[in-house]
């Protein structure tokens, strides 16, 4: 470090990176949030891609974006605002100014800002130039030329040479943070196992940006962040999309069952099968269907011949889904549909997300078609849940719907991985030879109907999509037994809220303001709520996990309150939902449909303006 470096001591720090979805930008903000978490940091993410496959290069549409948030305390959010941004091109630039505060330092690939890409990126003139940038520490390198320097004996062409200059810029920062290249290099001998000069190459030019940032004097900023304290144990950083892997994975453990999922591809819920695909090892059988519907239906007969079944998806897939979902019910198979949520309606931003899935996930099937939905609400969450879902599933003999989104399932968190033994107990239902086997006898107390294996010898049994007779499962026209029928798949789905915990309050249990929320919005809300009740302020939080059956006890926590105020990332759904449950209540809402999550700055103002009121 060099003398003229300010060392700013911070508890918490936000970066930015940000280029062409061919720049590396995923990658490099996921090794920066690994060296991070190696450092004993807690770290939160937020990958923000393109929607297109393959968006024009340069242009703003095709910026590619990942936030990291890390620091010495738990970190709920990916942050709102950047302390720091590497920026690639000037469409990166443009794109993510309105992200970064003010007196940020803003690192730029000066080689980048020629005509032609200001043209793309909308420029009429060069920004670094505008006056406006003077809120900011702007430090122009010149990344892709320092990249060819470092390179230039490696024997690589110049295609390969220029995709390694976001190593440049991990470098940099990487110095900036005092965090070591070791893990780095580590991580890029594994990456390149295969192509030892690929790999070479990337270590130089990391070092290279590394040894720049302690060198130059325009980088005069160096920010020193402790690590956290944290509980012991063993901890890693993980999507909600592999967490929820994992749960399914850990519950068909517990469950003593092999784990299905079959599933179409679809983002951003496709990383679930295929992380599901690499464990083999572990029973995990994994279908890629032609299509939607021949995902789930598969799901069905593997539950059917009894597995733990799993299928995945996103919206549009959980609408093509919704028939075959409907046998599920009639024929009362344990089945986890998780929905990975994003923008819409049809194709709308399959790569940004939203909370606009919900009435389908309550109501979008034909018939009376009651089904328990769940939501997660942090990536580490989306473990527990999962787990939770097989076993509402499998111990109640219903599909399930698990809701999360694409800012759970893309973004990661810090977190700590649990033993086997501390995870609760599945217990399926299942019928045994020589048991006295009706296919519709029910639990008194779950009223679940018992799961028979096909092949069982005495276990012979009919089920389907057309209505049977209660007990003794004989198809059925009769008017009195669809009624019962109806009525008791619909109480089966209501009793499950005696087997799911009551809702808790963060804050005081009464006051004058309850801000509720569900599934992702969780960290911004929480975070929001902790920052306000810090400075004084009347506000507490009810967030859901449980949604269809609700918390026996969510009523009695709304009535205590003088005003709800339900926010959510659509129009207005779960604030429908829960006023036609509770019309007697006061609420208001605050909605976002806008590709991105809540910002706590943005939720602080919303919960003081109704608090002055």
């Amino acid at each position: 470090m060099n003398n003229d470096t300010k060392v700013i001591e911070r508890k918490e720090v936000v970066i930015r990176f940000s280029g062409d979805s061919g720049d590396g930008m995923q990658l490099t903000g996921q090794q920066f949030s690994d060296a991070a978490a190696l450092f004993g940091n807690e770290v939160s993410t937020f990958p923000d891609y393109p929607a297109e496959i393959r968006a024009p290069q340069g242009t703003v549409g095709g910026v590619s974006g990942f936030q990291v948030h890390f620091g010495d305390n738990p970190m709920k959010t990916p942050g709102d605002f950047a302390d720091v941004l590497v920026a690639m091109n000037p469409a990166a630039l443009k794109a993510n100014l309105r992200w970064i505060k003010k007196g940020a330092t803003i690192i730029v690939n000066r080689d980048a800002f020629n005509a032609k890409n200001l043209e793309k990126a909308g420029y009429a003139t060069d920004p670094l130039l505008d006056p406006m940038m003077q809120d900011y520490n702007v430090v122009p390198v010149s990344i892709t030329s320092l990249t060819e320097e470092a390179l230039k004996e490696s024997g690589l062409d110049q295609k390969s040479i220029v995709k390694c200059k976001n190593m440049f810029a991990l470098g940099m920062t990487l110095w900036m943070f005092d965090r070591t290249l070791e893990h780095t290099e580590t991580l890029l001998n594994q990456k390149f196992g295969k192509k030892l000069d690929v790999a070479a190459a990337n270590r130089r030019v990391l070092q290279a940006g590394y040894n720049y940032a302690s060198n130059v004097h325009a980088l005069g900023v160096h920010f020193g962040v402790k690590h956290a304290t944290i509980e012991k144990g063993r901890y890693r950083t993980i999507t909600g999309n592999k967490a929820t892997a994992w749960g399914l994975i850990a519950a068909a453990e517990k469950a003593g069952l092999p784990l299905f999922c079959g599933s179409y591809p679809i983002t951003p819920a496709t990383d679930i099968l295929q992380e599901l695909a690499l464990h083999r090892e572990l029973g995990v059988k994994t279908y890629q269907a032609e299509d939607e519907i021949a995902g789930i239906c598969t799901s069905i007969g593997a539950s059917y011949v009894g597995s733990l079944a799993a299928t995945t998806t996103s919206g549009p897939g959980l609408a093509l889904k919704s028939e075959a979902a409907g046998l599920a019910v009639m024929a009362e198979l344990p089945l986890v549909i998780v929905d990975v949520q994003r923008g819409g309606p049809s194709t709308g931003l399959p790569t940004k997300t939203e909370q606009s899935d919900l009435m389908q996930a309550l109501y979008g099937r034909n018939g009376e078609c009651p089904m328990p939905v769940i939501a997660a609400a942090t990536p580490g969450d989306c473990f527990y849940t999962a787990f939770q879902a097989a076993k509402i599933a499998v111990e109640h003999m219903t599909p399930v719907v698990l809701l999360t989104d694409g800012f759970l399932g893309n973004g990661a968190q810090s977190w700590k991985i649990p033993a086997m033994k501390e995870l609760p107990i599945i217990t399926p239902r299942v019928a045994r030879e020589g048991d006295d086997y009706k296919p519709y006898a029910r639990d008194p107390g779950t009223l679940a109907r018992t799961w028979a294996l096909p092949g069982t010898k005495g276990l012979e049994h009919r089920i389907g999509g057309l209505e049977k007779v209660n007990v003794t499962g004989e198809i059925s026209y009769v008017p009195e037994n669809h009624q019962l029928m109806t009525d008791l798949r619909q109480e089966k789905v209501a009793r499950i809220a005696d087997y799911i915990p009551e809702q808790s309050v963060v804050g005081s249990p009464e006051g004058k303001l309850l801000v509720v929320g569900w599934g992702g919005t969780y960290g911004h809300l929480y975070t929001a709520v902790d920052e306000l009740r810090t400075e004084g302020k009347e506000v507490s939080l009810a967030h859901f996990t449980y949604i269809n059956p609700l918390p026996r006890n969510t009523g009695e926590v709304l009535s205590r309150f003088e005003t709800i105020l339900v926010c959510e990332l659509n129009l207005g759904q779960f604030a429908q939902y829960v006023r036609g449950i509770f019309p007697q209540f006061c609420y208001k809402q605050y909605n976002k449909v806008a590709g991105l999550p809540f910002t706590v700055t943005e939720l602080k103002e919303k919960i003081v303006e109704i608090l002055t009121k």
